[in-house]
């Protein structure tokens, strides 16, 4: 999620649980705790230059839940031993406050669809319950609100209760989100079992800011299909749209360091394009059809059509590029008005 999610979160959690009269000083504890995990970019960015590297270490390590336990028991007890102020004057609340504030965030982080290594380093896929998209409005004013409310009244009741009331309120929303999406993914597998696609791999992810339209894609033998759902305005069989990838190209890199590291970090959820004789890669999960955030170049087209392994080179995210602002924005617009409207039925063949 949003560094400004992920502070207010930490913040709420910490408050919550630390005595009343500590509660401003750890709103800013918990701020800082619930943030702290996203610095592994930093490390990152300084030990390494290739962005297959930096994408697929990031919410590793510094996001696990072997490791960050640890630190914060540590940090409790440098705290404790070494100071002689809050934390050494409750020090049960305080474990609990740095603890949660710490463990709140990559749990939150999984149910993005970016992925979440909750057990580094240990190897499995990364998590990604993909159910709220990385910046959610509704996820986050709860805690925001209780966060200043707690900062003004801090000693009175009222305090506790904001915070209570935005925890909760949040939380019922992941539930609500989860709920959405196997709304989504019912109607999904319906649809792509009546297209011969019943095993075909598959995702299912909110769009930009909301729950209520959601995007689906599957993989096929040739490419993939995407399809849309308004969790408001649609009724009926879900709708498929194919489109076209470089399967046999990515079939023979497969055995290339980058791409088997790609593979692993997105299930195999990736458009493989020729340009200009070198292979593309980019995550069909962020971004929107054509154009996706993640784009890496992996491969180069030697003499004979063989494939030669070269240093890989992201390409610049379509949203930065100042011409397609306007476009985005016109994308986002489009968005609102699916979200209320259903998509036209499609053409009779």
């Amino acid at each position: 999620m949003d560094s400004l999610t992920q502070i207010v979160l930490g913040g709420a959690v910490a408050a919550a649980v630390a005595p009343a009269s500590h509660r401003r000083a750890a709103l800013l504890a918990g701020a800082a705790l619930g943030t702290l995990p996203d610095l592994d970019s930093l490390v990152l960015w300084a030990a390494s230059d290739n962005p297959v590297t930096l994408m697929t270490v990031h919410r590793s390590f510094s996001h696990s839940l072997f490791v960050l336990p640890l630190l914060g028991a540590l940090i409790w007890t440098l705290f404790r031993h070494f100071g002689h102020g809050r934390v050494a004057q409750a020090p049960r609340r305080w474990f609990w406050a740095i603890q949660l504030a710490l463990v709140t965030h990559p749990l939150l982080d999984a149910f993005t669809v970016y992925g979440t290594q909750l057990w580094w380093p240990l190897h499995p896929h990364p998590t990604m319950w993909s159910s709220v998209f990385i910046i959610d409005p509704l996820y986050t004013v709860w805690l925001a609100m209780a966060c200043a409310i707690a900062w003004c009244v801090p000693a009175r009741p009222l305090a506790q209760r904001a915070l209570v009331a935005g925890l909760a309120l949040s939380s019922a929303y992941l539930g609500w989100s989860l709920l959405a999406k196997h709304l989504v993914q019912r109607e999904a597998d319906r649809a792509l079992a009546a297209m011969g696609l019943a095993d075909a791999p598959r995702f299912s992810v909110p769009m930009p800011f909301n729950t209520l339209l959601w995007r689906v894609v599957a993989m096929t033998p040739n490419g993939y299909v995407i399809g849309e759902r308004s969790l408001v305005a649609d009724r009926g069989p879900m709708q498929f749209e194919g489109h076209p990838s470089q399967v046999q190209a990515l079939a023979e890199t497969a055995a290339l360091p980058a791409v088997q590291r790609l593979n692993w970090f997105n299930r195999g959820f990736m458009r493989a394009q020729v340009v200009d004789s070198e292979l593309v890669l980019s995550d069909l999960r962020m971004g929107l059809e054509p154009e996706y955030n993640f784009n890496f170049v992996v491969a180069r087209q030697g003499a004979g059509g063989r494939w030669e392994e070269i240093a890989p080179r992201q390409l610049q995210a379509a949203y930065r590029a100042p011409v397609r602002r306007g476009q985005l924005r016109q994308a986002l617009a489009r968005m609102w008005t699916r979200i209320w409207q259903a998509s036209p039925p499609a053409p009779a063949q």
